[in-house]
């Protein structure tokens, strides 16, 4: 037994330690909430919200707090402010909340059934399979919005089946299926760069500035398609959060407790991969979310187990922070560049540019994953 499977079965062990019950009418309806995990969803979602005003006040048409007030609320003002508002700016930032909580939540799902942190949907391969699906429909049929959802689930479903096929020999383990995932990530790299190389330019760039993540140009349409899947999604894990914490236990003592193991399993993994393929068919494979949210949530926590619920608003909030980072990046470069004239890198027609999120996020994550191994120099030498 590995490190990585003893520390769950500590945590899944201490049971509802420091948890309160809560009941609703009169009892029919119950569970348990950590007072600690409350307190950072409800802190995520007020940076969230605060991520959310700040990033539709500023940009190329700064507009000051009253004026998106009565943007958002009455509709009226200055035509510039009310469009920039509501058409441009308000999907972008709603989207970044939707698919940050989504691909957080997943990562969660993925991290608690395999016990590895570093089993999340972009680094098994599922985010890869589902850009694989969207990329076909979008090369080889041109298709609209909801087919290239579709395509995206779709094979983000393949992927998974692939995968756990080849890693379920004996059971599946952590190390197996992050080495079995990096290995299918790698494959549908090079199917995804052949796709590129026999499309047109026109698809081959729609297709890479999709593939790199972004949520520039995102409408309401994209707002609704992701809403109304979490509509469904999200209340079914939930609902199957519990299944969680005993899976971490092992599957001989979840067994002995009364799950079914393989239908417990099933049921997650489906809607693990529902939620990141979603959010991969909405705003592209955005990297390290679903790495770094579950494991933020967990260190801010401290709870048993998973927080579905905290790595989800995680999630959403490390997303938010990333929409409004890629947004300002440049603008904040041309600012530096106006008042220390040696360090000006951006010219004018740059100014107004934006970063493609996944960019943002590539960079944060893997600043945030060199900060995690080298915390954890030396463990695996004990």
């Amino acid at each position: 037994m590995t490190a990585t499977d003893v520390a769950p079965r500590e945590r899944a062990a201490k049971g509802g330690a420091g948890t309160r019950p809560v009941r609703l009418w009169s009892g029919r309806v119950s569970f348990r909430t950590h007072p600690r995990t409350a307190w950072v969803c409800g802190v995520g979602l007020l940076v969230s919200g605060l991520l959310l005003t700040v990033s539709l006040c500023v940009g190329a048409y700064p507009v000051p707090v009253p004026d998106v007030a009565r943007a958002l609320f009455v509709g009226t003002g200055d035509r510039l402010a009310v469009h920039f508002v509501n058409q441009e700016r308000l999907p972008q930032a709603l989207l970044a909340i939707l698919v940050g909580g989504a691909l957080g939540i997943s990562g969660a799902v993925f991290q608690s059934l395999s016990r590895n942190p570093l089993a999340s949907p972009d680094v098994i391969g599922f985010n890869s399979g589902a850009a694989t699906g969207a990329i076909v429909v979008i090369v080889a049929f041109g298709g609209s919005a909801a087919q290239v959802a579709t395509g995206a689930i779709g094979g983000g479903l393949l992927t998974a089946l692939v995968v756990y096929l080849l890693a379920s020999k004996g059971g599946v383990h952590g190390v197996r299926l992050v080495l079995i995932g990096l290995g299918v990530t790698a494959m549908l790299g090079s199917v995804n760069s052949y796709l590129l190389t026999r499309s047109t330019l026109n698809s081959a760039q729609n297709a890479h500035i999709w593939l790199i993540g972004t949520l520039s140009g995102r409408t309401w349409g994209s707002v609704r398609t992701m809403a109304l899947a979490l509509l469904v999604l999200l209340p079914a894990t939930v609902l199957l959060g519990r299944r969680l914490r005993m899976l971490e236990l092992g599957d001989e003592l979840a067994s002995g407790l009364g799950l079914r193991v393989d239908r417990a399993r099933l049921a997650l993994t489906v809607l693990g991969i529902g939620l990141c393929g979603v959010a991969v068919a909405s705003a592209g494979p955005v990297p390290f979310v679903a790495l770094a949210a579950p494991q933020i949530a967990a260190r801010l926590t401290r709870s048993p187990g998973v927080s579905v619920a905290a790595a989800g608003v995680t999630g959403a909030a490390l997303l938010s922070a990333a929409h409004l980072t890629s947004n300002q990046f440049f603008a904040v470069l041309a600012w530096v560049g106006d008042r220390v004239p040696w360090l000006a890198v951006v010219d004018d027609s740059q100014r107004n540019s934006q970063l493609p999120v996944g960019v943002t996020t590539a960079v944060l994550g893997g600043l945030y994953l060199a900060w995690v191994l080298f915390n954890r120099r030396g463990e695996g030498r004990r």
